[in-house]
């Protein structure tokens, strides 16, 4: 069998979450298929799979090999081959991404166009944008957002359903991600970059991580400690000014 023919029988019988499926499909439409869809299932090599991830950005080439590496599992499953031409395929190194957020005075101060309200709306509350498009009114009850549903159907895991504290700004989104982040790009960050904005507000405040990844809907606290760990230049500098005012030392110089 190809592996062509076969992706498109794992995505009719797939149990993963919709959003994951539809990434799934993304990522082998654009990186998998030109290179061994055509290729049966038994012979698709290691060097194969390694010139592959190599002609890749590190971030897609990991999301393609993680893929490659479910067809297969899922594959053997089904005793369509015993083969696993994935073992041993070394990625390339992926730098450290930079987490950009703003800080309130920043989304506060600068110009979102049309989408001002949406955007303090993000920072301010943290959904991910495929909660945030399907928000109504009907939602906001009580002081809180009920967040229980996605772009892509259900949210994106269990702990994704959640209430978050509503502070203001609703306005609809706008119905295509490209919109609203044309609005933002523009200001040198991204869309996802008001949910990191968000997680810095709750930092800021003494929100413990743990209430934090609540918050957030994030099922590994590691994510949300990430995040929580991303300081701003200036407040390495005034860690030393606490530091020096609670032992009641002055400046110094070496």
């Amino acid at each position: 069998m190809l592996v062509s023919q076969w992706a498109e029988n794992y995505w009719s019988i797939s149990t993963v979450a919709a959003k994951t499926l539809f990434d799934y499909k993304g990522i082998y439409r654009r990186e998998v298929d030109p290179v061994i869809g055509e290729k049966d299932l038994n012979e698709v090599t290691l060097l194969d799979l390694q010139k592959m991830v190599i002609a890749q950005k590190p971030y897609s080439a990991r999301l393609s090999l993680m893929l490659v590496k479910t067809l297969y599992r899922e594959a053997k499953i089904f005793g369509l081959t015993d083969k696993n031409p994935t073992i041993g395929v070394k990625l390339p190194k992926r730098p450290e991404p930079k987490r950009i957020f703003l800080t309130w005075d920043q989304v506060n101060a600068l110009d979102w166009g049309k989408y001002n309200d949406q955007v303090r709306f993000l920072a301010l509350h943290g959904l991910r944008w495929s909660e945030a498009v399907v928000l109504t009114e009907r939602d906001i009850v009580d002081g809180y957002v009920a967040v229980n549903k996605s772009f892509y159907g259900n949210t994106k895991s269990a702990s994704s359903n959640r209430r978050v504290p509503y502070i203001g700004f609703f306005k609809p989104l706008p119905k295509t991600y490209k919109a609203l982040a044309k609005a933002v790009n523009q200001h040198g960050i991204t869309v996802h970059s008001l949910r990191r904005t968000y997680a810095y507000l709750l930092k800021q405040q003494g929100v413990h991580v743990t209430t934090a990844q609540k918050l957030l809907g994030h099922a590994d606290p590691m994510v949300t400690l990430k995040i929580y760990t991303s300081v701003l230049d200036n407040e390495s500098d005034s860690v030393g000014t606490m530091l020096r005012n609670v032992a009641r030392m002055p400046s110094v110089t070496i």
